[in-house]
């Protein structure tokens, strides 16, 4: 239970920096990216359930990269303070999986 809360808060501080750093990829507040991070874990694991673990955010190709850009994007429908544009969600996500290599915010 704590090492997914540390995941979460983790994630939520990526969240942050990748908007502080990519246009076109806006959120408020440190508690608003925690809920991004939640809504975004949410979505990804419906699009896993639904596509399959090899066309999930986390794989290591164009689908995965595309994939994750479309679960970003479809999160500012559910976290109200988060502003993400198309090109937003595509640079976010190389961001996000950039910093992934060096920092994972998944458990293994």
């Amino acid at each position: 239970m704590l090492g997914a809360i540390v995941r979460f808060v983790v994630s939520a501080l990526v969240i942050m920096f990748v908007g502080f750093l990519v246009p076109g990829f806006k959120v408020a507040g440190f508690w608003n990216a925690l809920l991004a991070a939640v809504v975004i874990a949410v979505i990804g694991w419906v699009v896993e359930a639904l596509l399959g673990r090899r066309i999930s955010p986390q794989s290591r190709g164009l689908v995965g990269f595309v994939v994750a850009a479309v679960v970003i994007y479809l999160a500012q429908f559910v976290v109200p303070t988060m502003q993400v544009s198309v090109l937003g969600a595509l640079l976010a996500s190389l961001v996000i999986g950039i910093i992934d290599a060096f920092v994972p915010t998944e458990l293994r």
